[in-house]
């Protein structure tokens, strides 16, 4: 599973977890590097994940659809077990099993707090995060409480449930009086929990784009000093985690660390077309001048190769992450995916505005739905989870090599020239081969004596089948690829792409570095290949020699 992010021994109990200065440790001063999955769409649904138009994007208009094909009496039944299935137990074993180390539930504070004025207090929310924390617990794995959601909305987006497309939570003084006392009563209940790594104060405030972040930003570090202030006069223990404005990613709002006890959130998406491997330069530079933890809360949402080079580049600078989102509907590029009901395109069609499909057609598909969130039920992707691990079994695209540099990431005769795609601050050739709005594919071209180097890791030791997808640039090329001390030497004649097995390798528990070296010509490799191996006899040879 890679490296382990918590002590393997044993399996001791959860420890508070806090910041020392850019590290995020447990109370035995060990480095604790977060590596987790957001549970979204269940306590605050998006209708992104069902598949739905803008007349179904948030919560209060799924919850409305759902009340006008079904009733109110079956909508209240049906949300009730919807909330019981979505994220149950079976999610959390099996997220622990996969090797990730905590979850990040996106709270609806309509779960907490009624609308009325003056708000009631409501239990329901409390009940799913106890469940979830008790089996988060159960499983070593924490859990990062969410403020997805806040009272009258941080954003003004679908993604809070604002009501009214307005960031009333940076309108109405009464809106943030109940945000505070929210995480009171958070802070309350979850003090002495060492399963809660910490409170991540409001999801993605103020966007640009709306002009919400030019209007109100100035208030968002003071509200974020007054709900820490609130937290610390119950709880001392837990970090607070602190989002900038515009996504999370304007941190020109924080002045300096008002708390001990800080870490900083980013989000990081890597939707450009074509594809380009952003730089998080600015929030390295900042974490310099916070000298506090720095963590990504959510990033996903494209395909394997950027979960590869994303994980790769925030672990390469001590950075953990979260992984959004855990599953959804009929997708391919979450862990799990949801099957979509029978006749789901009659109510898909109706939140666009279409014709209302008959109760008994809704009832079926609601119903359906019920049965279908349960993990046992969903579809699981593995190249996505080892995508992130950078884990065998797993295909390696040639373009994600280390993030270490010229001489050991790789080596290049011309350091000073940026390649033309993808990774343009970086001198290795670059060149985009399809792009597509979810999916792109890129190669290398390396020219002799040219280098690209890679980390990927075993659970066990155990042998692997590996291909690779080649061609030369003209000439004939020879290239070596190096695992560990064996050598497998490539002649590469055609200039059409061709896959070429090299046959069984071994790869060693843990990490395995793998090289690829041209010696002579100019090659192009799009990926390398490790599949599960038919037979567990590798080749006794240290040198291999393949002709294309």
């Amino acid at each position: 599973m890679g490296f382990s992010s918590l002590t393997e021994a044993s399996n001791p109990p959860l420890t508070f977890l806090h910041a020392s200065g850019q590290d995020i440790v447990n109370e035995h001063g060990d480095p604790i590097l977060l590596r987790g999955v957001g549970l979204g769409n269940w306590m605050l649904p998006e209708g992104y994940m069902w598949k739905f138009g803008n007349r179904a994007d948030r919560p209060r208009r799924i919850e409305k659809l759902v009340r006008d094909l079904v009733g109110e009496e079956d909508a209240k039944q049906f949300w009730a077990e919807y909330r019981r299935y979505y994220i149950a137990e079976p999610d959390i074993q099996r997220i622990a099993a996969l090797g990730y180390n905590s979850v990040r539930p996106a709270l609806n504070s309509r779960l907490f707090l009624t609308e009325t004025d003056p708000p009631h207090e409501l239990e329901e929310g409390f009940e799913l995060l106890d469940n979830l924390i008790r089996w988060c617990k159960a499983n070593r794995v924490y859990v990062i409480i969410d403020m997805h959601g806040a009272p009258g909305g941080q954003t003004g987006q679908n993604i809070d449930d604002s009501a009214n497309n307005l960031p009333e939570l940076f309108m109405n003084p009464k809106h943030q009086d109940q945000l505070v006392a929210l995480w009171e009563k958070i802070a309350r209940r979850y003090k002495d929990e060492p399963a809660v790594a910490g409170y991540d104060l409001l999801n993605e405030p103020l966007p640009e784009r709306t002009g919400a972040s030019a209007k109100h930003k100035a208030q968002l570090e003071p509200l974020y000093q007054r709900i820490t202030r609130a937290i610390r006069a119950i709880d001392s223990k837990h970090m607070i985690i602190l989002e900038g404005a515009d996504w999370s990613n304007d941190w020109s709002v924080f002045t300096k660390p008002f708390d001990e006890n800080l870490v900083y959130q980013f989000h990081y998406y890597c939707w450009d077309s074509p594809t380009k491997l952003n730089s998080i330069q600015r929030f390295l530079d900042a974490r310099e001048r916070l000298n506090a933890p720095v963590w990504v809360g959510e990033t996903g949402e494209k395909d394997d190769a950027i979960y590869w080079a994303t994980t790769d580049y925030f672990e390469a600078n001590n950075i953990g992450w979260s992984f959004w989102p855990w599953k959804k509907m009929e997708t391919q590029n979450t862990p799990y995916s949801i099957k979509a009901p029978e006749n789901w395109n009659a109510i898909t069609t109706y939140s666009n505005g279409g014709e209302k499909p008959s109760k008994e057609i809704a009832s079926k598909a609601f119903s359906e739905l019920l049965n279908n969130i349960r993990l046992e039920n969903c579809v699981f992707f593995p190249g996505v989870v080892n995508a992130m691990f950078r884990q065998a079994p797993v295909k390696i695209e040639a373009e994600n090599f280390g993030h270490n540099g010229q001489n050991k990431s790789y080596f290049v005769t011309n350091p000073q020239r940026l390649s033309e795609s993808y990774r343009h601050s970086e001198p290795v050739a670059i060149h985009t081969l399809s792009e597509t709005r979810r999916r792109s594919a890129q190669y290398v071209t390396l020219r002799a004596s040219e280098w690209t180097a890679y980390n990927v890791w075993s659970d066990t030791a155990a042998p692997y089948l590996l291909t690779i997808k080649a061609k030369t640039a003209n000439a004939p090329a020879q290239v070596q690829l190096q695992l560990g001390s064996r050598v497998l030497n490539v002649t590469l004649e055609k200039k059409a792409w061709k896959e070429i097995e090299l046959g069984s390798v071994e790869l060693a528990r843990g990490k395995n570095d793998l090289k690829w070296f041209v010696t002579d010509g100019v090659a192009d490799l799009d990926w390398i290949q490790l599949s599960p191996a038919v037979t567990t006899q590798t080749a006794k040879s240290e040198s291999a020699a393949v002709t294309q």
